[in-house]
């Protein structure tokens, strides 16, 4: 089953979460581990990348790691062509709209998906769009980041996501933001389209999980969470508030 198929059929019983790896926060082995304690809290996916310090070798060994530790679908999550995750099962195809950067609206694109379409892996195409405060994602992609109370223009991104034909939209307030993407711009978001959205950034708490995906999130991200030493009790708890939502 391709990995798009999977997040379908699981969305067709309950809302969903995916634990973020970033490879240049811990070994290879210590992701494998990590991802091993999300898989048994209950996480539905695991995606692997980050917005710095990551390369071909730690990437390749990371993701190697994480597969052997579980059967869970392994996503990259990239940020740019410089290094693709070879033994990854899907990858996030992903424009970042509001970037004032052309390279990361389509050029990286250009580059990547020929290796992309040599190695076979699936894409799956998603609209990235960066609210404030952005942290250093919006910082490394360069972007007008959207404002808090700006419906106006993130339900225009939703719609070019839509019209695009893409998968999947994808808010991100980004890794370590004091507070999630706020809900009225999430159910704004969701009565505009009916792309598959996913929430990620600042989402810490089981309360803020279960808020973002009431209100209207298909997928729920957290990372930050899972860099944090023991932290197995807390996801189970997240992960739970997630598919209950």
């Amino acid at each position: 089953m391709k990995v798009r198929e999977y997040i379908a059929e699981t969305l067709k019983k309950r809302k969903m979460h995916m634990t973020l790896i970033d490879p240049a926060k811990q070994d290879p082995k210590e992701s494998g581990d990590i991802a091993l304690k999300a898989a048994k809290a209950g996480t539905d996916a695991i995606m692997v990348g980050g917005s710095t310090g990551i390369t071909q070798e730690n990437l390749d060994k990371t993701v190697e790691e994480i597969k052997k530790k579980t059967k869970l679908p392994v996503i990259y999550f990239p940020s740019g062509a410089n290094a693709i995750a070879r033994k990854s099962d899907a990858i996030y195809f992903m424009s970042m709209l509001n970037s004032r950067n052309v390279r990361n609206i389509t050029r990286e694109h250009a580059k990547g998906a020929p290796i992309i379409k040599k190695l076979g892996i699936e894409p799956i195409s998603m609209g990235y769009v960066i609210v404030e405060p952005g942290m250093k994602v919006g910082e490394v992609g360069e972007a007008d980041l959207v404002k808090r109370e700006d419906l106006q223009t993130v339900i225009g991104y939703a719609l070019t996501t839509e019209f695009f034909g893409m998968d999947m939209l994808y808010l991100e307030a980004g890794s370590g933001a004091p507070e999630p993407v706020p809900s009225a711009m999430i159910e704004a978001v969701r009565e505009s389209v009916e792309v598959t959205i996913v929430v990620g950034g600042g989402i810490v708490t089981e309360k803020q999980a279960a808020e973002v995906a009431a209100s209207g999130a298909d997928i729920v991200v957290t990372g930050t969470l899972v860099e944090n030493g023991e932290f197995e009790s807390k996801l189970r708890r997240l992960v739970k508030a997630v598919h209950g939502a």
